[in-house]
């Protein structure tokens, strides 16, 4: 009897031990497998992408081509939609490996429904609004745009948000679902405005003179100039300075660097025409001086 229990839990161990090396083989080949697909989402990804520069790039050399901003967007666009293709396809392939049948889930419920079941309503709200976004070209990658409270040049845009560069370096990341109102501030001609104040005792029709002789000469060497300069006038008469304001209309994005050189101009030339332009002066009276 005892003979018989002993060849019997001899066989039983023999068995248990082949099914935990069947089990872990089969644990290790499941682990390589999602370890090259992974290596293979990232290669597959990498070259799309090289491919998609490579097309835009070229498109870039044609006669009849898509503008730069344009063409950066819809690039960064395609790319943003061939990674989270791939990803989804990938993600689909590591499932059923683990033996998780998914073919069955996406036949019944749809994909857009397998995505509202996972509570994912902000995404497809994010993909919609960024569809609508590139169709009606509110901005584009480059543009100096503002958003709610934030601003800066768009860095990069997605299928799901937008990346803006504040001029501080910030990075900035708004979701496409939650952008209502944008203020694009690149579309079109910017304007150049400048305040200069000159002294009280000064005579307002020579600082003016002056002023129109600065800018007639600015609009020949600076080619960011559309439009003026053009000196407006007395705009405020302030504490201790009469202040007259020049108005111009730059190149987009330009307006910064001509209000610059305008300032430059006119302190150089008010130095050399004895023009004061004043500052802010304190007089101390003392009471024992008779």
């Amino acid at each position: 009897m005892n003979s018989i229990m002993n060849s019997i839990n001899s066989r039983l161990g023999k068995v248990n031990i082949l099914n935990l090396e069947i089990t872990l083989i089969d644990i290790v080949e499941k682990l390589i497998t999602t370890l090259i697909l992974f290596i293979l989402i990232k290669i597959s990804i990498r070259a799309i992408n090289k491919l998609i520069d490579k097309f835009f790039n070229g498109q870039r050399k044609l006669k009849y081509k898509i503008d730069d901003k344009k063409s950066t967007t819809f690039s960064s666009i395609l790319k943003s939609i061939v990674r989270y293709t791939i990803y989804f396809i990938g993600g689909i392939n590591i499932l059923d490996i683990y033996n998780i049948k998914t073919a069955p889930v996406l036949a019944t419920a749809g994909i857009g429904g397998l995505a509202i079941g996972f509570g994912a309503q902000n995404l497809v709200k994010d993909i919609i609004t960024g569809f609508f976004i590139l169709l009606e070209n509110q901005y584009s990658v480059g543009d100096y745009i503002k958003i709610d409270s934030y601003e800066g040049i768009v860095e990069e845009m997605t299928i799901r948000a937008t990346k803006i560069r504040s001029f501080e370096g910030d990075l900035h990341v708004i979701p496409n679902g939650k952008i209502e109102i944008v203020t694009n501030k690149s579309r079109g001609a910017s304007r150049a405005w400048v305040d200069v104040s000159i002294a009280y005792e000064e005579d307002v029709d020579n600082a003016i003179k002056v002023l129109k002789e600065i800018c007639s000469k600015i609009t020949k060497e600076n080619v960011n100039i559309i439009e003026g300069p053009t000196v407006l006038g007395v705009s405020n008469l302030g504490e201790s300075d009469v202040v007259i304001s020049i108005i111009a209309k730059t190149k987009s994005m330009q307006h910064w660097s001509v209000e610059r050189d305008l300032r430059k101009l006119i302190k150089n030339e008010f130095d050399n025409r004895g023009i004061e332009i004043p500052y802010p002066k304190r007089v101390i009276v003392n009471e024992n001086d008779k």
